[in-house]
């Protein structure tokens, strides 16, 4: 079977969150499937192609058109729909790992992933641009054209029935994964050292790690980390490190930060590399993802895998993926939230349990299996 793929995720600057997991799944897949042929797509009007990361196989090849994205995108995709990806490709079956314009022929078997609806649940927290880019693509009416949709939790199945009016029998949840690079490090191994001095990290922190947007609920942590502080004094020590890049309305984060009493023991140390999360995840003492709402969440697994305790939101997907190895709080409630953090600074005991249980926890998702069940469907 000729398989074709979208992969104009790989265009995006920073390689996370959507780019991230669809390298991570696909990797496995060509691993393990040397049967099925792969035509992996994407459009550019410039060379990105140093920007594709390396997925050759025997079975796999890639090809692009040379189109200015915007007219792509937006006249030949989505006004005229042309031209038909699957047909330009030559094949029997494509996926989209993401909400994306795309052209395919009526007979075409498709597969789409969603990850999350959040712009549906939580339109506020989108620019004004960005609810029109989601308003013109028209999610609800994409997600009728495929034959399959792929959820990557239990919620945002549930979430895709609901809002986008989808027969339950259509939707399959398939879990992400965590990668094998997400594990414990010896206190002095070479990674941690070079990672804490790069950052120019303190000895003792609470991280927080993912886009600085308001979804991610920084001004909570930053009140809960001034509650903690002012509240237990034992751990003046602790300083938090806010980790990420900048999302829209990310000044509101900077904001909080001006107005703390403890602003100069709160850090932003912009965007860290994949090449060195899994050692920041090592050097925290705690890892704290307070997140409105999450698709998956993938944060806090790559923590637990690290060996560093999780305080996560009660909401949407977390506690699917944290179990009962996080201590789960109510993203609202700040007080909350420094209670949970103070508890697991402070207690030895319970920090060692949600370490192995962590550990345990974030065993059981891995792209092996994730990638195992996408042969199952791309085969059905």
């Amino acid at each position: 079977m000729k398989i074709g793929i979208d992969i104009r995720a790989f265009m995006d600057d920073n390689f996370s969150g959507i780019p991230e997991y669809t390298y991570n799944l696909l990797k496995e897949i060509f691993r393990l499937d040397k049967n099925n042929q792969y035509i992996l797509f994407y459009n550019s009007f410039g060379d990105y192609s140093r920007q594709i990361p390396r997925l050759k196989a025997a079975n796999v090849k890639i090809v692009h058109t040379a189109y200015p994205n915007k007219v792509f995108n937006n006249v030949l995709q989505r006004i005229l729909y042309w031209p038909k990806i699957d047909r330009l490709l030559n094949v029997d079956l494509f996926f989209v790992p993401n909400i994306a314009y795309i052209a395919l022929s009526a007979k075409a078997r498709s597969i789409l992933t969603i990850h999350d609806l959040s712009f549906l649940r939580y339109p506020e927290f989108y620019s004004p641009k960005r609810q029109m880019w989601h308003r013109v693509m028209n999610i609800k009416k994409m997600a009728k054209r495929f034959d399959r949709i792929v959820a990557v939790s239990e919620h945002t199945k549930k979430d895709i029935i609901e809002l986008c009016n989808v027969d339950p029998g259509r939707v399959k949840v398939i879990y992400s994964g965590v990668g094998a690079q997400y594990r414990p490090l010896a206190p002095g191994d070479k990674d941690r050292e070079r990672v804490k001095k790069h950052y120019d990290l303190p000895d003792k922190f609470i991280l927080f790690l993912s886009t600085i947007e308001p979804r991610k609920n920084l001004r909570g942590l930053i009140k809960a980390f001034d509650l903690m502080r002012s509240e237990h004094p034992t751990l003046k020590d602790y300083r938090l490190i806010l980790a990420g890049s900048k999302g829209w309305r990310y000044k509101e984060a900077l904001r909080a930060w001006h107005d703390s009493a403890y602003k100069e023991d709160i850090r932003f140390i912009g965007y860290v590399r994949p090449e060195d999360k899994p050692a920041i995840y090592n050097l925290a003492a705690l890892f704290a993802y307070p997140s409105f709402y999450e698709g998956f969440g993938f944060p806090p697994l790559e923590a637990m895998a690290s060996a560093t305790p999780v305080i996560t939101s009660a909401a949407s997907s977390l506690p699917e993926v944290a179990g009962d190895s996080a201590l789960l709080i109510n993203p609202e409630n700040a007080r909350e939230i420094a209670s949970a953090m103070a508890a697991v600074l402070s207690d030895t005991k319970l920090r060692g349990d949600m370490i192995v249980n962590g550990l345990k926890q974030s065993g059981r998702f891995s792209w092996e299996a994730s990638a195992k069940a996408y042969l199952d469907l791309f085969n059905y």
